[in-house]
């Protein structure tokens, strides 16, 4: 197989393929085509977006899947998948679907059957988790609610920089099915198959300081894969959920991208 030439960004909840902006661009200077896809109806600014909620609280998995799905069979060969968060879910989903030349996951949200769940997850999605009636709603974070899940390791102004920049609400429904999915009979959206051995090569990273996904539950999904595919694990020390805009992200980025076309096939 040829070496990848593209990479596909995945964004995760409460953020927009702008968060994804610095990396795009570092790419692109390395010389490969790059694609940030937003969920089906999130094409719209963060700006619109926190107006109107409506696409945020009409999306599903299986819409995000199948959009991302369509976009990747598109492309002329396999490429890098980078996911941030529920972008790392949906990473492992295609991988699975049998694409993608390599996967990277980051600070990802746990697929089916990872029931780790730290106090500071807890913490971090309680905003949504607390109420059964925000698995109808679109769920916002305050600006001190970000600051521990997203960005704990800034300093409150440059949190706030960030949350303006790049925080929208997220899907309650979508967050109490992953709660709910070990405790329902039968597959759920976010189901792998963890003995799948013809899954391409996943690299799991974490963050030492993140609140929201901790390293706990990096290592617990990668340690259910019981595939002979190479499935690794690596923590990043000192960094908080939002590695995208962390400082030192452009070593992050580097050794995410590095690591895959070494392993890519």
């Amino acid at each position: 197989m040829s070496t990848p030439d593209t990479i596909v960004l995945i964004h995760g909840f409460w953020v927009t393929p702008r968060s994804w902006e610095h990396w795009i661009d570092h790419y692109k200077k390395r010389g490969y085509r790059v694609l940030a896809p937003a969920y089906p109806g999130f094409e719209a600014e963060v700006e619109s977006l926190n107006t109107d909620t409506t696409p945020i609280e009409k999306v599903t998995v299986e819409e995000i899947i199948g959009s991302l799905e369509h976009e990747v069979r598109a492309l002329d060969k396999p490429p890098v998948l980078i996911g941030h968060s529920a972008g790392g879910v949906f990473v492992q989903l295609l991988l699975d679907r049998g694409l993608g030349a390599a996967g990277v996951a980051m600070c990802s949200a746990p697929t089916e059957g990872v029931a780790v769940v730290p106090l500071t997850q807890i913490k971090a999605a309680f905003p949504v988790l607390k109420n059964p009636a925000n698995r109808h709603r679109a769920v916002g974070l305050t600006a001190e609610q970000w600051h521990y899940a997203f960005t704990n390791t800034f300093s409150e102004e440059e949190s706030k920089a960030l949350y303006e920049r790049y925080a929208i609400p997220a899907s309650g429904g979508i967050f109490w099915d992953s709660a709910l999915a070990t405790l329902r009979p039968g597959h759920q959206s976010t189901y792998v198959d963890y003995h799948n051995d013809a899954r391409a090569p996943l690299l799991f990273i974490s963050g030492e300081k993140d609140h929201l996904m901790p390293p706990k539950v990096q290592q617990s999904n990668a340690r259910h894969y019981k595939s002979n595919t190479v499935t690794e694990v690596k923590e990043f020390p000192g960094m908080p959920h939002l590695l995208p805009a962390a400082p030192g992200w452009e070593e992050i980025a580097d050794q995410a991208l590095d690591w895959a076309l070494a392993h890519a096939r």
